[in-house]
């Protein structure tokens, strides 16, 4: 008896609402927007080889450049971290005039231009300081900007999770003679860690691509406070776009990682939760 060798097609099939019109919709948008810019910066960025770029990505110049975006962007998402994961405690648990005020708040930052935020902040922190704190052309003035920026990943992402919270766990946990911070630590801190990581890696991920709320309050010296971004608008004013293309590639392997990163432990978060149903 010959084996059957007709093809299985099963994989082809497309399930839900939308169907292949819609799918095949998003893809081209998704194309548009996204991949074909992305593929002609790559391309740019190889104009002069694997050697040409290795050489823009390894300047003395670039590197430091990248190194003070990384270890920015490290510090900007740690103090997100801790300070998103307060704001979002006392904006759930806590009860005070002017909450929703301050709720609407927290989003400002998406909506406001981030040039508005460095011209702010540089008149807040800068040679002409009212409140004689000077920022300007230094790292902790760039932390500044960036967390403003970043403010609202991880408070958005720590808020629905305390909401849909058992509280009744917690106050097991203190009737039995648990403390605030042992309740914390051992019972609402592990139900928090994934979007916790997931709003600081957002943080990061926003971070290592700014330029507008850094442009001003940074200054932009070389090997100090010059980040990424101010260094990719330098080497294209300059006329060397491969040299711009290849930083920015590295930028968007940093991006990308993190993202992926993000993704792999959301899966895995999401596992154990349909396991411990």
């Amino acid at each position: 008896m010959r084996p059957d060798r007709r093809w299985n097609w099963s994989w082809l099939r497309v399930t839900g609402s939308v169907g292949p019109l819609g799918i095949a919709t998003a893809v081209l948008w998704l194309s548009i927007i996204v991949l074909l810019p992305l593929a002609a910066l790559t391309v740019t960025s190889f104009e002069d080889g694997w050697s040409g770029f290795w050489d823009a990505v390894t300047a003395p110049a670039a590197l430091d450049s990248l190194r003070i975006t990384v270890l920015v962007s490290v510090v900007v998402a740690v103090v997100n971290v801790v300070m998103g994961t307060l704001i979002a405690w006392v904006l759930v648990r806590d009860r005070f005039p002017g909450k929703g005020v301050v709720n609407a708040l927290i989003d400002l930052p998406f909506a406001l231009p981030t040039i508005v935020a460095s011209i702010v902040l540089l008149s807040l922190y800068g040679p002409q300081s009212p409140i004689d704190i000077h920022l300007n052309a230094t790292q902790p003035g760039l932390v500044v900007a960036l967390a403003f920026v970043t403010l609202p990943f991880v408070v958005r992402s720590v808020q629905p999770v305390l909401i849909e919270a058992d509280r009744e766990v917690e106050q097991a946990a203190l009737s039995l003679g648990a403390n605030n911070w042992t309740t914390f630590r051992r019972i609402v801190l592990p139900a928090l860690a994934p979007a916790i990581i997931s709003g600081g890696g957002l943080a990061f991920a926003r971070a290592i691509g700014e330029y507008g709320s850094v442009v001003l309050i940074g200054g932009a010296i070389p090997r100090k406070t010059e980040m990424a971004s101010q260094y990719i608008q330098k080497q294209i004013e300059i006329d060397r776009p491969v040299n711009a293309a290849a930083v920015s590639v590295a930028l968007l392997a940093i991006s990308f990682a993190t993202l992926l990163v993000l993704r792999l432990l959301a899966e895995r978060s999401a596992r154990k939760e349909q396991a411990s149903r």
